[in-house]
């Protein structure tokens, strides 16, 4: 990959082993201001390991890892840098209040307690001790303490988990927000729904390399115009010649095709094998585009 001289972030050739495993082996991967990177991949893709290494929480084996220039380990980066961790727990007896004042001061200009407690959506809850809350709560709690120091990289690692879909959209403007402020923002999640809506830019993973590097709408241009899905006797390799058809795979029980005219082929579909049933059309979404990107060879039958 060509240098980015202008990420934040940056992992440069970096390889990685975890229990006996390469997780990791050349990596190459930049992360930008102002811009929402969402980091998408299957479990085992090499995205936490990533994630470790861009915050300092893990060293390469070989290659670099910088974050603003820096050792990611150096306080100086760090302290410019907004992480909010799945895994991460909070003290059961602190009110909201004082553990945000508590985290606050650790860096140099933090925001607002105000502020912080508005953006985060938790303003109504600030004397609640930390143990009395929801899970939904807890995540905005955790994500307060991401953004109280005004990063200028922001790690959410599956931001929205627990969260209902109304608090998730409310998060999701914030984050827009402070992307367009010129945070850089680094996103994961299994929630495909948020990174398209969200992301600027998506790197997806697989088996410790980047196999995609481009925005939403250009990897749901991969897909094509629509997808079908059935149960059908017919097998991919014969679906992938019907008219129009791009693709054909199966996805479980499941025959999946995509199509670039779905009345062409949803016609000849059906003259092929009368007796399909459970047929749903839906035009192309970033998961059909990932699922494609991801099928091992074996499994998908191109046109």
């Amino acid at each position: 990959m060509t240098e980015d001289l202008a990420a934040v972030a940056r992992l440069s050739g970096v390889s990685k082993r975890l229990g006996g495993r390469a997780v990791l082996d050349g990596l190459d991967l930049g992360i930008r201001a102002g811009e929402v990177t969402a980091l998408l991949g299957p479990n085992g893709a090499g995205k936490t390991t990533s994630v470790a290494l861009l915050t300092g929480r893990l060293a390469p084996d070989a290659g670099t890892a910088a974050l603003f220039g820096l050792d990611p380990r150096r306080p100086a980066a760090r302290r410019r840098l907004g992480v909010m961790l799945q895994s991460a727990g909070l003290p059961d007896v602190l009110t909201i209040r004082e553990l945000v004042t508590l985290h606050s001061g650790y860096y140099p200009d933090p925001r607002p307690l105000d502020e912080v407690l508005m953006l985060a959506g938790i303003a109504d809850l600030a004397d609640r001790r930390c143990g009395a809350l929801s899970g939904g709560q807890a995540r905005r709690v955790q994500y307060a303490l991401a953004i109280c120091g005004r990063a200028d990289l922001l790690v959410l690692d599956e931001p929205t988990a627990a969260m209902d879909r109304g608090s998730a959209r409310t998060l999701w403007g914030t984050v827009r927000a402070l992307a367009d402020d010129g945070a850089a923002v680094l996103l994961t999640s299994h929630d495909l729904a948020e990174a398209d809506a969200l992301a600027d830019r998506v790197l997806l993973m697989d088996a410790g390399r980047i196999v995609a590097d481009d925005t939403p709408a250009a990897l749901r241009a991969r897909a094509g115009g629509s997808v079908i899905r059935c149960r059908a006797t017919l097998e991919p390799r014969a679906a992938a010649l019907l008219p129009a058809a791009r693709e054909a795979m199966m996805e479980g029980a499941d025959l999946r095709i995509l199509t670039a005219d779905a009345a062409r082929t949803v016609a000849a579909l059906l003259a092929a094998d009368p007796a399909l049933s459970a047929l749903r059309i839906a035009d192309a979404t970033l998961e059909d585009a990932i699922a494609t990107l991801l099928a091992p060879a074996q499994e998908r039958i191109a046109a």
